[in-house]
């Protein structure tokens, strides 16, 4: 079984790797992304903070940028 720490580091590379992508879209503010696709503000923040995420959310994150899942975690 993995140890908390690791599983909190992997967290924190998918978090940072979302808000990558969102910055590579032009979207600089991550409360004007998720306004603007129906995402709820705050739940927004709380996955690029890595505080909180649902595979739901992130297939719907995922699929606002047009990435699949298998792409997503490739070089993970």
């Amino acid at each position: 079984m993995e140890n908390l720490d690791n599983i909190d580091l992997k967290i924190n590379q998918i978090s940072k790797k979302l808000k990558e992508i969102r910055l590579s879209k032009g979207y600089t503010s991550y409360e004007t992304f998720a306004f603007e696709n129906d995402l709820n503000r705050v739940q927004y923040w709380r996955i690029e903070s890595g505080k909180n995420m649902t595979l739901k959310t992130l297939i719907k994150v995922l699929d606002i940028h047009k990435i699949t899942l298998g792409d997503f975690f490739k070089d993970l």
